[in-house]
């Protein structure tokens, strides 16, 4: 499981012209489902995402997290962050969880994080997503379990 965190300043997330999920200070996760992961790893993952300490202190030091600013997380399904470019100039996307099994472990995730974080947002699972945001620092961290 992966998670490519980026702080933001704002970010959101349209699918056909329709705005269906949208944050302003805080994190955009996006997250990779592997082929061969349980959701005994969602837990740990949730924690990690809302104790990271990236936003800045007082003292401009990355000491703070979401919950500390009163931020906000808008967490999306990314299945190409499992992609492999290692062979020819297509990337391979078999370590990537598919259908029905990478759907349910991704909801369960949205269920954990809306139970630490209710107003937490999401994109929609398996749609063609348009994703805008402004990245803050730019801080962007890759969190794999």
């Amino acid at each position: 499981m992966r998670l490519l965190v980026q702080r933001v300043k704002h970010a959101k997330v349209t699918v056909e012209e329709e705005v269906v999920g949208e944050i302003g200070v805080g994190l955009l996760a996006l997250l990779g489902i592997r082929s061969d992961d349980t959701a005994d790893k969602i837990p740990w993952m949730v924690q990690k995402l809302l104790k990271l300490r990236i936003f800045t202190d007082d003292q401009g030091k990355m000491n703070r997290s979401v919950r500390d600013i009163e931020g906000n997380i808008l967490l999306v399904s990314q299945f190409t962050l499992y992609g492999d470019c290692h062979g020819g100039n297509r990337p391979s996307f078999t370590d990537a969880l598919g259908g029905e099994a990478a759907e349910a472990l991704y909801n369960q995730f949205v269920g954990q994080l809306k139970v630490e974080l209710p107003k937490a947002q999401t994109g929609r699972f398996g749609a063609a997503m348009e994703v805008d945001l402004l990245n803050h620092g730019p801080v962007t961290l890759l969190i794999e379990r």
